[in-house]
């Protein structure tokens, strides 16, 4: 079977679905049926949300499996988010999200690269936030 074309070959409009057929007892259906929306999108994003359901939406073995690093795994998602017609999270709540994880990998850098001692490392990560941090 041929995968699902979604735009017009001639002048590259959306193509609707006009007609359901079922193999095992060959009844037809015919109407206007929208595709879902996971059909629009492309080819690249379907693999990129294979691999990310594949992995349990763990971004760091999202990582691992695309040889990509943390912004790019996001933006990618974040692309999905939108081209399904969704808004990426922003704002507050996923600012301090971001912050946490940026805060988080300083402190782990600090530490591989010998300024902090893990004990210090322990103390910065376990620190509650303030709202001016």
């Amino acid at each position: 079977m041929r995968p699902i074309i979604l735009k017009c070959p001639s002048c590259d409009g959306n193509l609707t679905v006009a007609r359901l057929d079922c193999p095992d007892c060959s009844i037809s259906i015919e109407g206007e049926f929208a595709p879902p929306a996971l059909l629009k999108l492309t080819g690249a994003q379907i693999d990129f949300i294979e691999v990310f359901i594949k992995n349990r939406g763990v971004i760091r073995e999202v990582e691992r499996e695309l040889g990509v690093s943390y912004p790019t795994v996001r933006a990618r998602l974040d692309d999905v988010i939108s081209a399904l017609g969704y808004s990426p999270k922003s704002g507050p709540e996923a600012s301090a999200s971001d912050d946490s994880g940026s805060r988080r990998r300083s402190v782990l850098a600090d530490l591989k690269d010998g300024k902090i001692t893990p004990d210090e490392a322990l103390a910065a990560l376990n620190e509650p936030r303030t709202k001016d941090a």
